[in-house]
């Protein structure tokens, strides 16, 4: 039995998928007319304006840059709205480095007084950062705490880093109400703290910090450099670039350096290797000469 519409206009609805039904024929549109934008004729689009497209362009990434947005002030303005004040954000630098402390910041931004350009130290110029870091420094309190290298072999590098970010915040001339810190791992201070990955790319408060602390840091390995001529502390701050590689190879350790970091444990095994067979040499040499030398007896 056919499923054919006894009416002759249903035969030309119909989809075509069966070959005793008829085609449907153009005209019959699926969608109703009205959902179907029709062009005017003869009427011309209203053209751009210059500066919305210019605009439009210079926000547009370009290559496929995801264009990232600055740290914000938001979680600090966020609590003080709550009444949360003083509210301090922490960052360290120096955790990768073989020689030098490292170095911990904490900051408490004037909310009236924000210097403006600040970001993670990371995306700034040496040069930018010294900037920001006079003006932080002119508009903000601050604390700076150092974990000497000693610390670190004692305690590990992520041990270390985190008594000085909390000896930071203890320095501080007024005991913060909440603490931001960069990374993971939260800090014991006597207040509410929060970790955050990432936060010197967020956060505005671990941004100032990181700057702090970067500066310092840099600035503390250039003074070593004088104390320590030949490892180019003053251009590479104590990383494990090749020059300090090379540095290490050819003098040495210092007292500066991180003895349980490989490429420091290394160069010492290899310089103290050096020495106890030097001084082997120098043993055998004087025996040899003592052998050698004629002795004379006095009647």
């Amino acid at each position: 039995m056919s499923s054919r519409p006894a009416n002759g206009a249903g035969d030309a609805l119909n989809s075509g998928h069966d070959r005793q039904f008829p085609v449907a024929h153009p005209a019959f549109s699926p969608q109703h007319r009205r959902m179907i934008r029709e062009k005017s004729h003869g009427a011309k689009a209203a053209p751009k304006s210059p500066a919305k497209a210019a605009s439009r362009d210079a926000a547009r990434p370009r290559n496929g840059v995801i264009a990232v947005a600055p740290p914000s002030f938001r979680r600090e303005r966020a609590l003080i709205k709550r009444g949360v004040w003083p509210v301090a954000g922490c960052d360290e630098a120096g955790r990768g480095p073989l020689a030098g402390p490292v170095v911990a910041a904490a900051v408490v931004l004037d909310p009236k007084r924000i210097p403006k350009g600040m970001n993670d130290s990371k995306q700034l110029t040496a040069e930018r950062r010294e900037e920001l870091f006079e003006e932080i420094c002119a508009t903000a309190s601050f604390a700076v705490a150092f974990a000497s290298p000693a610390r670190i072999d004692r305690d590990n590098i992520l041990r270390a880093s985190l008594w000085a970010l909390a000896r930071a915040v203890h320095a501080l001339p007024q005991t913060p109400q909440h603490v931001f810190v960069d990374g993971r791992d939260r800090i014991e201070v006597p207040c509410d703290c929060d970790a955050v990955i990432g936060g010197d790319a967020l956060v505005l408060s671990i941004a100032a910090a990181s700057i702090i602390a970067k500066v310092s840091r840099d600035r503390l390995m250039c003074k070593l450099a004088q104390d320590c001529p030949g490892y180019g502390f003053e251009s590479h701050k104590g990383y494990g670039v090749p020059e300090h590689l090379a540095a290490l190879d050819r003098l040495g350790p210092t007292v500066h350096h991180r003895s349980f970091f490989a490429p420091v444990a290394a160069a010492r095994r290899k310089h103290q290797a050096l020495s106890v067979a030097g001084n082997l040499i120098a043993a055998e040499s004087q025996l040899a000469v003592e052998t050698a030398a004629p002795v004379q007896v006095s009647i």
